[in-house]
């Protein structure tokens, strides 16, 4: 007797063994998201791709020392875009970095020139691969990425609010003493300031946060200002945020590779959501082998809503600026 779902667990392990996932820029969010694809076993070979090509060979060889403790990986590195033929996912961690006192918008200009020159070779070598966007200002740069490589918008993703949104359920796990895997709240809407939480939706197992005896809407206007300030504070105690963002490109390069329909809050182009459209922003997506398949409509609050037309707004006088 054959299961259907075993059937599909042995395709999902046959795509992950064959697929190529290849990371431009090899600091320290492109090395640490290579570590994770590694010690995590998603991907058959992993490439990485650095103007800096002593820097790229040495995260490969550091990587290679570590391969009989973990899943066969092929590793590979270079400092050409030749490198990148044949991935079925480039994710592009490369450009400037923010800097202690510098919001993610500050870095638009540095990195869209980068990305200018960058986009249009990794879609000359790799024309049928998903663009994982994780480079800052993430929504902004997910624009031009999609716009320079001219991939239909589905495989065009940033990593978008993720991370924010694994940052706010940590801190609600910890007023509610529940698991984050437990709580299901978004945090949607631009990568930076004028991001949003989602609380009329928000639960634990299907329990309304409201409905809880711990609830208080002051806490949970404090828990949503320790996620937006979370970024800031790593950056000014240890210099750069890499190891959280690692692991969460890790989540979404596993999604895509087995073809998972998994739900997560990427930054792809929108098209007429609450008024919002023609920018890229994050909002629950099916995410799957074909990229972001299909976006997750919730039904927002009117508040919710003013929220994604103001993080909407930010971000089209942005990209007019570029």
């Amino acid at each position: 007797m054959t299961f259907f779902g075993a059937a599909k667990n042995v395709n999902q392990e046959i795509h992950i063994t064959m697929s190529k996932v290849t990371i431009v820029g090899a600091g320290y969010v492109g090395a640490t998201a290579a570590y994770a694809l590694m010690i995590k076993g998603i991907a058959g070979e992993i490439a990485l791709i650095d103007i800096n090509k002593q820097k790229a060979e040495g995260e490969a060889l550091d990587l290679e020392h570590g391969l009989q403790f973990v899943h066969t990986t092929k590793v590979t590195f270079g400092d050409g875009y030749s490198l990148c033929k044949g991935s079925d996912v480039v994710v592009v961690c490369a450009g400037a970095n923010q800097k202690k006192g510098e919001t993610r918008l500050d870095l638009i200009s540095k990195n869209a020139a980068i990305f200018r020159q960058m986009i249009p070779k990794i879609a000359k070598n790799c024309p049928g691969c998903i663009l994982l966007v994780v480079t800052n200002p993430v929504d902004v740069l997910t624009y031009l990425a999609l716009k320079y490589s001219k991939f239909p918008k589905e495989r065009v993703i940033g990593s978008g609010t993720l991370l924010d949104t694994a940052r706010l359920r940590y801190w609600l796990s910890h007023y509610f003493k529940v698991s984050p895997t437990h709580i299901h709240a978004f945090v949607l809407g631009e990568h930076g300031d004028s991001e949003f939480p989602v609380w009329s939706t928000a639960n634990i197992s299907g329990k309304p946060l409201k409905e809880l005896p711990e609830y208080s809407s002051k806490l949970l206007q404090k828990v949503f200002k320790k996620t937006k300030e979370s970024a800031y504070e790593v950056i000014s105690k240890k210099g750069a945020t890499y190891y959280a963002i690692g692991l969460a490109i890790a989540q979404i390069v596993r999604a895509i590779l087995s073809d998972r329909n998994d739900v997560l809050p990427v930054s792809t182009l929108v098209r007429n959501y609450y008024g919002a459209n023609g920018v890229c922003l994050s909002l629950p997506c099916v995410v799957n082998r074909k990229g972001a398949e299909r976006q997750i409509r919730l039904t927002l609050s009117k508040q919710e809503q003013a929220a994604l037309k103001k993080s909407y707004k930010v971000l089209k006088s942005c990209i007019s600026s570029v």
